[in-house]
């Protein structure tokens, strides 16, 4: 079963999610927030798989709350899903920075949504197609005026083969379709990958990618 906080200072939008969620089998909506102090402490509670965390709330904003969240050892495990209604580059790299497995708009079709909850839950980054390029490549723009480099020494050649599918966007079956591996190969390289470059997960590799040079703006495979 997979527990979710939902963190929403609309109380119809929660509803609707809560409506939506519930309904299915193997999920569960175990608390709900309206600030991002709320979600704070109800995470620290009830420690959920899952958060569909709202960007714009009082006491401390979504990406305030993410921050904190997943700064709490304890919950490790939780991912988090941002969800606005609002498309803007800043808001997005704030997310994807604090740590946040996915993005997605407020407008996102039902299933779409429940698809988002069980992607991230089995470890996969999820940023909504129609941003994620212009994301990356504003991050990748930041990373080079900054001077930023990322070690890659300790990463394997096969690992950074991988890694730079995974900053394409694959996920774990597609990667072991390209390189022909199996799909349980490739979620070890991945592991391993996460491991040496301390990341916590599959969103903060995807800018690690694009950060390193292994993919850049416009490519494509």
């Amino acid at each position: 079963m997979i527990r979710i906080l939902l963190a929403d200072d609309q109380t119809l939008i929660r509803a609707g999610f809560r409506a939506l969620l519930d309904a299915e089998p193997d999920m569960e909506v175990v608390a709900e927030a309206g600030t991002g102090r709320d979600a704070v402490r109800m995470a620290a509670h009830e420690k959920p798989d899952v958060i569909l965390m709202d960007i714009r709330m009082p006491d401390d904003d979504g990406l305030t709350a993410t921050r904190r969240i997943l700064a709490d050892p304890a919950l490790i495990g939780t991912r988090i899903i941002i969800l606005t209604t609002f498309e803007l580059d800043e808001y997005i790299a704030e997310a994807v920075r604090a740590g946040a497995a996915g993005f997605l708009v407020k407008d996102t079709e039902p299933e779409e949504l429940i698809r988002a909850v069980r992607v991230v839950h089995d470890g996969d980054a999820l940023l909504s197609p129609s941003v994620t390029r212009r994301i990356m490549a504003q991050l990748a723009a930041q990373s080079r005026a900054a001077g930023k480099v990322v070690p890659l020494a300790q990463v394997t050649d096969r690992e950074r083969e991988v890694l730079k599918l995974v900053g394409e966007g694959l996920n774990n079956a597609e990667i072991a379709e390209r390189l022909f591996i199996t799909p349980l190969t490739a979620k070890t390289h991945v592991s391993r990958i996460m491991t040496k470059l301390m990341v916590r997960d599959r969103s903060q590799l995807v800018v690690l990618a694009y950060e390193s040079g292994l993919v850049r703006p416009g490519w494509s495979s």
